[in-house]
């Protein structure tokens, strides 16, 4: 039997290729997406099942048609992820308000165009999960976020939105936020010194993910938070 499709947006060198190994793991064959054609066809190359999907989000259109190919070439998604992230940097006063529109694109049109696009297509075939990856941006917002949180807020409320009205109709919308500093190279670099436990390991977030997306039906989280055990909250 052909395997069961698994979308993933923003397939960076953490949490997204995570996310890509553990669907992949758990037996789906995965469309990778991301602006980085060479970063993905480097991952389909050592991942058996991951294909390689160049896309830039945040045009609508290039989304459209990247959608259109992967249900044609492997089959209707039955789990979509959202990871795809863009953000402005700054307080309000510093930040160019053409990067917070930028973050808007990415971050919460792009949600909305990609669930335009899959949930009619789960909904005729019985149901399918729509997770987006989030933070702590999507709760409060701080000084230096004012060209991010705006915009991570605003995913979170729309996915809320979509949850409420394609529930009903068999579609898991799910928010996982990480509350948390992601393990990576400059994360690393900018919290110098600080230790293992004070990350949040990418392998860790993936498995969250995939959990979150097969939940049963009789008991579906519409938001679930995660974070390192030392965390302050």
């Amino acid at each position: 039997m052909t395997k069961p499709t698994c979308l993933i947006t923003g397939v960076g060198p953490g949490t997204g290729s995570a996310v890509v190994r553990r669907f992949q793991k758990g037996g789906y064959q995965v469309a990778m997406l991301a602006r980085s054609e060479k970063r993905l066809e480097e991952l389909a190359c050592r991942i058996e099942d991951c294909h390689a999907y160049p896309c830039d989000v945040s045009d609508a259109d290039a989304l459209a048609a990247t959608y259109e190919s992967v249900k044609k070439e492997l089959g209707v998604p039955t789990v979509i992820v959202h990871n795809a992230v863009g953000a402005e940097r700054g307080n309000y006063m510093e930040i160019d308000p053409e990067g917070l529109r930028q973050a808007f694109e990415v971050n919460t049109m792009a949600l909305l165009h990609i669930a335009r696009l899959a949930t009619p297509d789960m909904i005729k075939i019985g149901g399918g999960a729509l997770i987006c990856t989030g933070n702590t941006s999507a709760y409060r917002g701080r000084a230096a976020f004012a060209g991010f949180a705006p915009s991570k807020a605003g995913q979170r409320i729309l996915l809320e939105s979509i949850a409420r009205e394609a529930g009903p109709k068999g579609i898991h919308a799910a928010y996982l936020a990480i509350d948390a500093v992601i393990d990576l190279a400059w994360t690393r670099k900018v919290f110098k010194g600080k230790p293992d436990d004070f990350f949040c390991q990418p392998d860790d977030i993936a498995s969250a993910c995939f959990d979150l997306a097969h939940q049963p039906r009789s008991a579906w989280a519409a938001e679930m938070i995660i974070r390192p055990f030392g965390e302050t909250w």
